[in-house]
């Protein structure tokens, strides 16, 4: 299905599940950290593999069920992509630098998320998820900086990022200035709303960990 159309620079917990079922809704099929849970063709592996050896990157094998990607691994690599891909769009989701920081240490970067991820799946996430950050308790406890390094990566994307292939948006947004940004109709449906840190620890504790070993 690559070449991808969209591509999603924003970081984790900025509304990016909820964008994934948005953009599915649009006629997408969406790549979101999740799918490697969901989809046993994906192989974590590849992302692994693509941020080591950039240059030997096979994009289009890597994504080739998907025309949309948002969330880690992707957002790693939305200059990568821009460029494989020069008529995609790009989505950068976003909130405030103190509820990201919140919903991420209760959730993604918990101990018990940490606990249960598998071997192979924890060694992409070291790597590709902020170097590691995630599974770095030392490292993620100085609030302040990793809100800073948010901040950063937010200002970065702007900065990278022709105005014409961007879209900033905000948590909780909803359709109409996606729908105007990727020329599609306005769906009859609410916009979605998933992956709080309640479901979002309440999903955790039901996925089957070995569909990643």
């Amino acid at each position: 299905m690559a070449p991808l159309e969209v591509i999603g620079a924003g970081f984790g917990r900025t509304g990016t599940d909820s964008l994934r079922e948005a953009l599915n809704i649009l006629g997408y099929n969406t790549h979101h950290m999740r799918c490697f849970f969901m989809d046993p063709s994906l192989d974590t592996d590849d992302f692994y593999n693509a941020y080591h050896h950039r240059d030997e990157a096979d994009w289009d094998k890597i994504y080739e069920n998907y025309s949309a990607a948002v969330d880690w691994p992707t957002c790693t690599f939305y200059k990568d992509l821009m460029v494989k891909y020069p008529n995609a769009k790009v989505l950068l989701t976003t909130r405030t630098p103190e509820s990201w920081y919140k919903s991420v240490v209760n959730t993604i970067a918990s101990p018990e998320s940490m606990e249960k991820a598998p071997p192979k799946f924890k060694k992409m996430v070291d790597s590709v998820c902020v170097e590691g950050l995630l599974s770095d308790p030392v490292r993620l406890a100085d609030e302040e900086k990793i809100k800073a390094l948010f901040v950063d990566h937010i200002n970065e994307v702007k900065a990278y990022v022709p105005a014409d292939r961007l879209l900033v948006m905000e948590l909780g947004e909803g359709w109409e200035r996606l729908c105007k940004f990727l020329g599609k109709e306005v769906p009859n449906t609410p916009y979605p709303s998933s992956n709080s840190t309640e479901a979002f620890n309440e999903n955790r504790n039901k996925m089957d960990s070995s569909l990643l070993q």
